[in-house]
């Protein structure tokens, strides 16, 4: 009986030593630390991957961090266009509503002319048809990327998409803003006069 007693002890000390190494959570890696806002600019414009359009000598550039399925970041794509002449926009697609996310972000970047696929995009996604097909075979190097600009946006402190981030006309660094905007109202807050 004491030695029944006593394997049985053992083998409930292994299992506990098994489980206890088993259930061990890998160690996390430590959370980036968050983007301050004098240096957002430099982050976005070193670390972000994205695409260009609009005035590229122009004075003002402008980075949106945007989710391809977010009708909010389609309607500000809309408002952006007037002012393009003026300004430079730097769209950098991030993976945060659904499954569509990355995959649409990817083939918005991976297009042979990615202002063109954002347009059929955004005007497919505001007309209710979920926008671009896109493969779900994502390079894994343009997944990092958007991957990598998601938390660029996290570490910027962003809670939604889009999420604009421009000179601060007062000096200081950056200045940011979530959400859209008419085109008047982005023209103002990104420095523009005469819209």
């Amino acid at each position: 009986m004491q030695r029944r007693h006593a394997l049985s002890s053992m083998a409930a000390l292994a299992a506990m030593t098994f489980l206890s190494a088993c259930s061990r959570e890998p160690e996390a890696a430590p959370p980036a630390p968050p983007i301050d806002r004098s240096q957002a600019l430099q982050v976005l414009a070193a670390e972000g991957k994205g695409f260009t359009v609009g005035a590229m000598m122009a004075a003002n550039t402008v980075y949106v961090l945007f989710d391809p399925q977010c009708p909010h970041c389609a309607a500000l794509w809309e408002s952006s266009q007037p002012l393009l002449r003026q300004a430079r926009f730097v769209w950098l697609p991030v993976a945060l509503l659904n499954a569509k996310s990355l995959p649409q972000g990817a083939a918005i970047l991976g297009a042979a002319n990615p202002a063109e696929a954002m347009s059929a995009h955004e005007k497919s996604l505001l007309a209710n048809q979920g926008g671009i097909s896109a493969s779900a075979s994502v390079p894994a190097e343009v997944e990092a990327a958007i991957k990598h600009n998601t938390a660029l946006l996290n570490r910027l402190g962003a809670e939604s998409v889009p999420f604009v981030v421009t000179r601060d006309p007062q000096g200081g660094g950056a200045r940011t803003v979530a959400g859209a905007m008419p085109t008047a109202q982005l023209a103002s807050f990104i420095g523009l006069s005469g819209q």
